[in-house]
């Protein structure tokens, strides 16, 4: 017999992670804990409100099928349980963990992936004037970073994009506008990106206007986030988007996460592995990906005043995997 405990956890930020759709403070998320025969093992996720989400409708998800989990669950009948989402996705990880330690593998051993001793992260420069943008950038970069994510509103593209590339010449940028943008200027703002050596674009159009980049000609590769959630996404994203962002709060976990990079390999599109604002708990989690992608952005820990033990070790756009 399985015991489970689902509770909720506040992770304090260091400094204000501002986006298009807001700004905030702390990291919450919630955590799942198994325990079978002695073996103890967790998952974690961020529920997200731009998919309806919020810690207390995650946590009603989830107690619906503890009697489930409780009586010995797995993961392939959990596909069938519960939505692709942050929920799942908390349940889908306590069950890879509990697996692996049952069979005293490391996670990455179990999902049959090899781990780079360092994986190289994007640093996030997050939304301030384009001065304070710059500062950030420069900063990271003096620090060791060689990879930045730059998030952007609809405001002073032009501005933040020019005093941030003047601030980091030599670093590769990455744009992530949040579904911020409109098809009006669209192609215009995708050439500015292309002239600055921009490598590539994230989501400017909301989900919803998927359609608009149907034969549009753009000069770099552009990525969907919110608009690929699972493999069901990869055929109405084809010839509109070059490149997916995985993240296993929005795949609903490990398993899908796997199956979906696979699919979007065989399917021609480039792969990127992102996060929420989370502990080195989900982190860990999505390590199997780790080694297959174009991008990672997994950079979420570093944003907390104070990570959970045992933590993953950062160093400026650094993620160092040697002693897993």
């Amino acid at each position: 017999m399985r015991s489970v405990k689902v509770y909720e956890e506040t992770w304090p930020l260091h400094s204000p992670f501002m986006i298009a759709r807001g700004s905030r403070s702390e990291a919450r998320v919630v955590v799942v804990e198994l325990e079978e025969d002695g073996v103890r093992a967790s998952g974690e996720c961020t529920p997200y409100p731009r998919y309806g989400e919020s810690e207390a409708s995650v946590i009603a998800q989830i107690m619906t099928i503890v009697e489930d989990l409780e009586a010995g669950l797995s993961r392939d009948a959990l596909q069938t349980l519960l939505p692709a989402g942050a929920a799942r996705n908390a349940v889908d990880c306590a069950l890879w963990d509990l697996e692996a330690r049952q069979r005293q593998l490391t996670l990455a051993q179990h999902a049959g992936a090899s781990l780079p001793d360092t994986v190289t992260t994007a640093q996030t420069v997050v939304i301030g004037t384009p001065e304070q943008m710059a500062a950030s950038a420069a900063a990271l970069c003096e620090k060791g970073a060689s990879l930045l994510k730059i998030k952007l509103d609809d405001h002073l593209i032009s501005e933040r994009l020019v005093a941030i590339r003047a601030a980091a010449p030599e670093a590769t940028l990455i744009v992530d506008a949040n579904e911020a943008w409109s098809v009006e200027g669209l192609a215009a703002r995708c050439q500015l990106l292309a002239d600055l050596g921009v490598a590539m674009l994230e989501q400017p159009l909301p989900a919803s206007d998927d359609a608009a980049l149907a034969n549009f000609i753009h000069p770099l590769p552009i990525c969907a986030d919110e608009s690929c959630h699972t493999r069901d996404q990869l055929a109405a994203l084809t010839g509109r988007y070059e490149m997916i962002n995985i993240k296993l709060d929005k795949t609903g976990g490990l398993t899908e996460a796997l199956a979906l990079a696979q699919a979007a390999r065989e399917q021609g599109f480039g792969l990127m592995l992102g996060c929420m604002i989370c502990t080195s708990r989900a982190i860990s989690a999505a390590l199997p990906l780790a080694g297959g992608v174009r991008f990672a952005d997994l950079d979420g820990p570093t944003w907390l005043a104070v990570d959970v033990e045992p933590a993953l070790r950062f160093t400026s756009g650094q993620l160092h995997l040697a002693a897993l």
